[in-house]
């Protein structure tokens, strides 16, 4: 049994499903189904039970996982022990971006105690910006998805030259991230499906800046915005009292299993990047690592 073998079960535990997975570990599906077949003849036992929409945990696997994350997170300690990181990250991230960024922060204490991340709130149009200016090492932001992408990351117009960060500084790099799916979140009980035209809808939604709204906007641009708020509590409790539907990506709504969550029949994609200097440097890079 592999460490890669124990990381590959929990990211496919973890995103649902093996596309999902191989998107986080940055290879291809068939990869990762070969690797948990493999793990699964050795151990005698299935970890998943797949069918066609959707892939969970046997009772094997339920017991499987937690000691498969535990022994990768006492790997990280053995090897931090061994070649220990310090230094401070500077973490900007979009608003509403990153709801399990708790997450992220926690395995990166555990892998490199001596590592110290601050977060700060980042404007979906400022990331380059703030990156030219030194305020941030990392930018956690929305990321169009197409040979544009840097427009939307950089904040600036993409028929417009990018703004130099000095001749000291190397050119910015853009690491695509975690991809998923904006979901519709009404309230408890009805249909699973959401209409492809949200116009007739009443709709909560977010201020100018947050990354959700940058990613509605694009996608529904004819919708009717009925309230709008700056905390996806407070966005989840109108809904939850029928005031409003919400466009939300799966991992935040996620976070509020009382509501109904309805897919688009043409999924919609919400792609996120990482945004940082072309040389980024071990402290940076464990960031990244951990965030993909």
């Amino acid at each position: 049994m592999e460490l890669r073998q124990l990381a590959v079960v929990v990211a496919v535990a973890e995103e649902g499903g093996f596309t999902a997975a191989a998107q986080r570990l940055r290879t291809v599906q068939s990869t990762v189904s070969t690797v948990v077949r493999a793990l699964e003849r050795d151990l005698g036992t299935p970890l998943f039970h797949r069918t066609t929409h959707r892939v969970v945990l046997t009772p094997a696997g339920e017991a499987f996982v937690p000691a498969a994350r535990a022994a990768l997170e006492a790997a990280e300690r053995a090897r931090a022990a061994v070649s220990p990181l310090d230094g401070r990250v500077r973490l900007g991230v979009c608003p509403g971006l990153l709801a399990d960024l708790h997450r992220t922060l926690t395995r990166l204490r555990h892998a490199h105690p001596g590592l110290a991340v601050e977060v700060r709130q980042v404007g979906a149009e400022e990331g380059w910006y703030r990156l030219r200016e030194s305020s941030v090492d990392v930018v956690v932001t929305l990321s169009s998805g197409d040979s544009a992408a840097g427009s939307a990351i950089l904040g600036h117009a993409g028929s417009e030259p990018a703004p130099a960060l000095g001749d000291s500084a190397t050119e910015p790099v853009i690491t695509p991230l975690s991809a998923e799916e904006l979901v519709l979140a009404t309230a408890p009980g009805g249909a699973r499906s959401a209409p492809a035209d949200l116009s007739a809808l009443s709709l909560v939604d977010f201020p100018p800046g947050w990354a959700i709204r940058e990613a509605v906007d694009r996608a529904f641009p004819h919708r009717r915005i009925s309230l709008e708020v700056d905390d996806l509590a407070v966005a989840a409790g109108l809904v939850r009292a029928g005031l409003a539907a919400c466009v939300l990506p799966a991992s935040a709504a996620a976070r509020f299993p009382e509501l109904t969550v309805r897919r688009f029949e043409r999924p919609v994609t919400w792609q996120l990047a990482a945004l940082h200097r072309g040389d980024p440097g071990p402290a940076v890079a464990a960031v990244l690592a951990q965030l993909g």
